[in-house]
């Protein structure tokens, strides 16, 4: 059986795990202040344009989630989510669990665009007996493999800053929506066009990890407190900011990404090749083909993904995953067994 369920059934790429083995007896501060983690953040702030930018690294996405979101809310804010968001179909009612509201509003491709932040405006107008909407939260790509365009972003930030709302993208897998072939957005693009962002690690070569992003250092104060407050705040920071510092000090992150995209891609093209449809029509190392039954059993027998949404009695929209890491003989294995399934 082969694993195209996630994108990190496998451990780290080897450039990582050299760096953690060569530094390993070299002594540093504990708590992020290691001289990686200044090393780190030094190339990110050059990459996003904005040297003001504070950066935290935390060890994993539904951690940076709840961390990041419950610090930026008071006790009556809310935050308004697609359906399908992350915070909202998963990660345990976390940010619920901290007593903030998620409001959730149904988007036909995970995108959160003006008008549905308007619409939920509208529905919690009567203050002070609704709790108040104040941050907007989307992924890049979405949870259903779609990605913004650089006006979408625009677009959605401008009006965000008109409402006094606060825009954050989750990025677990921000690399692969920047190397998407139809992508047009860039780092520096945005930390220009959210007010916070995470960088995805966990998701794209690294052991563990994700890089938060304060685009503006004012929201930021005492975040370190509360990493602390929460248990997120390792003694051997070292271990994320290694990781970090390899994977973007000669862009390894998007060549890592891109080659993920590449193999999806190889995959799409065998599955419209047949004549198939898909649920989204995703361009990342996300796929939700729709495929019959029968042939969805027999796949099945070799290679393991999520039945993800039945679409009628016949078929089944299913969720195949690439990464960095995916075995390309197992695509081509997989692509063969499609096309005589």
């Amino acid at each position: 059986m082969y694993n195209f369920k996630n994108d990190y059934s496998e451990g780290a790429h080897p450039r990582i795990l050299d760096k953690l083995i060569e530094t390993n007896l070299v002594q540093q501060s504990g708590y992020g202040e290691d001289e990686y983690a200044q090393q780190a953040k030094a190339i990110l702030k050059e990459k996003l344009n904005n040297p003001d930018a504070g950066i935290y690294f935390v060890s994993g996405g539904t951690q940076t989630n709840l961390l990041a979101i419950s610090f930026l809310l008071r006790v009556h804010e809310a935050v308004i989510s697609a359906k399908t968001g992350h915070i909202a179909a998963n990660e345990t009612g976390a940010i619920e669990a901290t007593g903030h509201k998620v409001i959730t509003t149904e988007t036909a491709d995970g995108k959160l665009r003006s008008e549905d932040i308007a619409n939920v405006l509208e529905a919690y107008a009567l203050a002070p007996h609704v709790v108040k909407p104040r941050i907007v939260y989307i992924s890049n790509s979405t949870e259903i493999g779609t990605i913004y365009t650089r006006d979408e972003l625009k677009a959605l930030f401008q009006f965000c800053q008109s409402h006094h709302l606060l825009l954050y993208l989750d990025g677990a897998r921000l690399g692969h929506a920047l190397t998407a072939e139809n992508s047009d957005l860039t780092l520096a693009a945005i930390s220009e066009y959210t007010d916070v962002f995470y960088i995805g690690g966990t998701k794209n070569g690294a052991l563990l990890g994700e890089a938060i992003i304060f685009n503006k250092p004012e929201l930021a104060i005492d975040f370190d407190y509360a990493i602390k407050q929460k248990g997120a705040m390792l003694a051997k920071g070292r271990i994320l900011s290694i990781q970090f510092l390899e994977l973007f000090k000669d862009d390894l992150y998007f060549d890592l990404a891109r080659q993920a995209n590449a193999l999806a891609m190889r995959i799409a093209s065998a599955v419209r090749e047949k004549g198939y449809t898909f649920l989204t029509e995703s361009t990342t190392n996300q796929l939700f083909p729709i495929l019959p039954k029968k042939v969805i059993e027999r796949l099945s027998q070799h290679y393991q993904f999520y039945n993800w949404k039945n679409i009628d009695a016949e078929h089944t929209a299913i969720r195949l995953i690439t990464s960095w890491a995916t075995d390309e003989e197992k695509v081509e294995a997989f692509i063969r067994d499609l096309q005589e399934a």
